[in-house]
């Protein structure tokens, strides 16, 4: 029987923040991966908007200022510029990161009318992402009426945890209304496992893990076999570990004094926990980790955020390792993780009870690899691609529809 080549087709992701919009197009096909450019508006909402638009190797191509009142005129902007360079001047579909899917969404989808619904029906769980990242979705539909749009979901990966590490010790009802641990980060979970399957094997890849992404946004997750079994952030992207701007895990009476005993709006609370806790809240300077370790020598509270950071990253270390029942692989990825020595070591610091032991030039040096020969655990460490993984589901999504 005749095998069917699969074409290659040319693929937008889009990756929607609340105050920005980063897109890129990848030539997809049979062991076919290519960034071909990249584009991205930035300030949307804010004055002196900015939209900046990249080679694959990521070299200028243009820079303009714009006003930038909502992301439907910021899409305006991106797509033009993406037309004019875009390979015999089309596109095949689009993949949307979407933050949450709720408790249904378990896989990528094609947005029909019904799953944009469903999901308008989800804001309140994500009110900060999916007012956005829907406005965006409905923008490219009205210029491209027929192109195949697909959503990814940030949440998906963990869909599969057992009940236990997704429910709260609330009324049974809540969990009902969707009052659950989602998790997110998925599709850099996604990236990470299937790279590490690539460059180490299916043992490691399927062996008990811990991921560590650790950028402005943080998380942990757990697996074993390919599954993840526990994760760090819960119903929105501020619980788990400390992060750039969020809090992280908080004792829920501390948000009840805040209302009741300081007065303070729903609105405010949620600003506070989302825009100004985490370490800007505890530095009093900046949200930015390079910062402070520049400024940790002369400026204590920039020293105190750093230590509180690594402080609960090495706790939820362990209460990671402890759901796997011990460790084989730590992976450090995302901004900070890939890119500070200091940090890692300081979170790898008297881990050697589990198995963590770190090799200091191969950590300074940047190696893959960073662990000592002696050490039980294999720690890695490894860039992550959340966009690849948007090109891959769509191209999937893309070939499926078309039968081969």
């Amino acid at each position: 029987m005749d095998t069917i080549e699969r074409p290659s087709c040319c693929v937008l992701t889009i990756n929607s923040g609340s105050s920005s919009v980063k897109a890129a197009v990848y030539r997809m096909g049979p062991a076919l991966e290519r960034l071909l450019f990249s584009g991205s508006v930035e300030r949307i909402g804010l004055h002196g908007g900015r939209f900046h638009g990249r080679d694959a190797e990521g070299q200028p191509l243009v820079e303009e200022q714009h006003e930038l009142p909502d992301h439907e005129t910021a899409i305006q902007v991106l797509l033009p510029w993406l037309e004019k360079r875009l390979p015999e001047g089309k596109l095949d579909a689009v993949g949307h990161r979407v933050v949450h899917g709720g408790p249904d969404y378990v896989q990528p989808v094609c947005a029909s009318s019904d799953v944009v619904a469903a999901l308008q029906r989800l804001i309140r769980l994500a009110p900060e992402h999916l007012p956005h990242e829907l406005s965006v979705v409905r923008a490219i539909q009205r210029h491209y009426p027929s192109l195949q749009q697909v959503l990814c979901f940030d949440t998906a990966f963990h869909r599969h945890m057992p009940e236990v590490a997704q429910r709260y010790p609330l009324p049974r009802s809540l969990w009902h209304e969707g009052v659950r641990r989602y998790g997110f980060h998925g599709l850099s979970y996604e990236y990470i496992l299937q790279k590490l399957e690539e460059t180490a094997g299916r043992a490691a890849a399927h062996g008990r893990l811990i991921i560590a992404h650790l950028g402005n946004g943080a998380s942990m997750a757990a697996v074993r076999d390919g599954v993840g079994c526990d994760t760090t952030m819960g119903l929105t992207p501020a619980g788990g570990l400390v992060m750039g701007t969020r809090s992280g895990d908080l004792d829920p009476g501390v948000l009840v004094y805040l209302l009741r005993e300081k007065g303070r709006s729903a609105a405010t609370v949620d600003y506070l926990v989302n825009e100004r806790a985490g370490l800007i809240g505890v530095s009093d300077v900046t949200s930015d980790m390079r910062d402070l370790l520049q400024l940790q020598a002369t400026d204590p509270y920039a020293a105190q955020a750093i230590e509180l950071y690594c402080y609960q990253a090495r706790k939820y270390l362990a209460s990671m390792a402890a759901v796997l029942g011990g460790l084989d692989t730590l992976v450090f990825t995302a901004g900070v993780g890939a890119g500070s020595p200091e940090i890692r070591r300081r979170i790898c610091k008297d881990m050697e009870f589990l198995g963590i032991r770190l090799d200091p030039d191969r950590n300074n040096s940047g190696a893959e690899v960073i662990s000592d020969p002696q050490s039980a655990v294999t720690i890695r460490v490894m860039k992550t691609d959340e966009e690849v993984m948007l090109a891959r589901h769509t191209y999937q999504m893309l070939c499926g529809d078309l039968g081969i």
